[in-house]
């Protein structure tokens, strides 16, 4: 049982959505946005760098994403799904476009092949997500 998991699970008023989905795309921010700094870290210390820069970017922007999605959807007490949305809306699109570029450089670097699984992982989770919310 993860952590969130539990704090869900004591939280006085419970989940405002489906738990699992929930509980899913919480997991997978926190764990792409993870991914995606050490995999930012692991491109600067490769020999072709300039052509990783772009990769570096949309990784720590991806990360950046994923942590703050991740901490809205932890937030359940007032929860506002219209303010939820556009969040996890973002946070797919920044997986996927992050993703995209990792693929291309998973050929020859592990990492990048490691981080675009967690972002098309994460980026699953976040779909999964914005269809309760848009129910």
């Amino acid at each position: 049982m993860t952590h969130a998991r539990q704090m869900l699970e004591t939280h006085p008023r419970g989940a405002a959505i489906e738990t699992d989905a929930l509980l899913a795309c919480i997991d997978a921010c926190f764990d792409c946005s993870q991914s995606c700094t050490a995999c930012a870290d692991a491109d600067l210390g490769e020999d072709d760098l300039a052509m990783l820069i772009r990769c570096i970017r949309l990784c720590l922007d991806c990360g950046d994403v994923c942590i703050a999605t991740g901490s809205v959807l932890s937030r359940q007490t007032e929860f506002e799904p219209a303010l939820a949305r556009p969040v996890v809306q973002a946070c797919a699109e920044a997986c996927r476009i992050c993703a995209e570029e990792c693929e291309r450089h998973a050929e020859h670097h592990q990492h990048c092949r490691v981080c675009a699984d967690a972002c098309r992982r994460c980026e699953q989770a976040c779909d999964a997500v914005l269809s309760i919310l848009a129910a």
